[in-house]
């Protein structure tokens, strides 16, 4: 697989992005299962299992929940045009360009050592 030479601040960018979307999804995980307030639900108990699915009512997002879920959508988008628009990508041709993109969202990991 070929090397790239990613400028810093695209480098940056893509770091960001990674550990802004690892916030948000740390984040989501403490919320409700609803924005909006919903009742909950019982399924049917499954056929041949005891396996029965079933959510408790959810209060919704608070205010602050929104706007700190909103503020995260932000800044995603904020870095993804970052990250998609940045000048380094018309150096590269044009057959080429998926592969360097997954060679950047790696390119923070530490290089393996060779065999």
């Amino acid at each position: 697989m070929p090397t790239y030479d990613f400028p810093q601040d695209l480098r940056d960018a893509q770091v960001a992005l990674h550990r802004t979307r690892a916030e948000l999804d740390e984040y989501a995980r403490t919320l409700p299962w609803s924005a909006e307030p919903m009742p909950g639900w019982e399924a049917d108990k499954q056929l041949h299992s005891s396996y029965q699915s079933g959510k408790a009512d959810s209060p919704g997002y608070t205010d602050e929940q929104r706007d700190t879920v909103d503020q995260y959508r932000a800044e995603l988008l904020r870095l993804s045009v970052a990250v998609s628009t940045h000048p380094f990508w018309a150096t590269i041709d044009r057959g080429d360009v998926v592969q360097a993109r997954m060679a950047l969202k790696h390119a923070h990991e530490p290089a393996e050592p060779a065999a």
